[in-house]
């Protein structure tokens, strides 16, 4: 039996504690002889509809303890996985709280709203698609986030309803896919889908192929975002164009 050394890199994640799909996504495209640790992080009324005041109120939480328990694996890199936590608070709070992570843990940090601009700058698109299960409200102020970030949005795409906190981890790859259609316009040069509970990984070479255009998510972005800065190779397991650009 061959074994994997489990040497090359500790991942610690950080994920709000009613997120169903960051771990798996991580796992689908986690590294060989990586490993991912994951803290899961509270903040917030499960009972809620997650509108801006909730999700701002998760990114401004403390995170004193889950950073001290994630820290007990000594990570290499640690992820802040909720994007619209951050995307809430704008830009300047994401730097800082990234800042403040790598502080706490001694280790790299990266953001999923920071992750998700810095895979699109990487891609060199300056107009995009955006979709989300997010309500009306985040939305807008992810549109305000980009567009702080120097990236357009040249249509944006609800879901077209409410989704509690288990809701929008129950979406199918399916039903992603057709919220990545409605977020498609002939200026758009990629299409954006952001929430790190949403199953869109799955649904990303599928989008690519019918619509011709670069697809960058949030859990994507951040697997990007941490094989680039840990300099670790591309696996088979890691779709979209995005990759191509390791």
């Amino acid at each position: 039996m061959t074994h994997e050394t489990r040497t090359r890199a500790k991942i610690g994640v950080l994920v709000p504690f009613t997120n169903t799909n960051l771990e798996a996504d991580m796992m689908l495209m986690r590294c060989r002889d990586t490993t991912l640790h994951f803290q899961r992080m509270g903040g917030y009324d499960v009972d809620e509809i997650p509108g801006s005041d909730q999700m701002a109120g998760l990114g401004a939480s403390d995170i004193s303890h889950d950073l001290r328990m994630i820290s007990g694996v000594r990570p290499d890199v640690v992820l802040y996985g909720c994007t619209s936590a951050t995307l809430t608070h704008g830009p300047s709070f994401d730097k800082q709280l990234a800042l403040d992570i790598k502080a706490g843990s001694g280790a790299l940090s990266i953001t999923a709203a920071g992750a998700l601009v810095s895979a699109i700058k990487t891609l060199g698109v300056t107009k995009v698609g955006f979709s989300s299960p997010y309500l009306g409200e985040i939305n807008r102020q992810a549109v305000d986030f980009l567009a702080q970030n120097q990236i357009t949005t040249v249509k944006c795409a609800g879901i077209g309803r409410n989704l509690g906190n288990y809701g929008q981890g129950e979406l199918t790859p399916d039903e992603v896919f057709d919220l990545a259609c409605q977020a498609d316009h002939p200026d758009a040069e990629a299409i954006v889908l952001s929430c790190t509970d949403m199953r869109a990984v799955e649904a990303i070479d599928r989008i690519e192929a019918a619509l011709g255009k670069p697809v960058v998510t949030s859990n994507q972005a951040l697997m990007f975002a941490l094989m680039r800065a840990l300099g670790l190779p591309r696996q088979g397991n890691t779709p979209g164009q995005l990759f191509d650009l390791l």
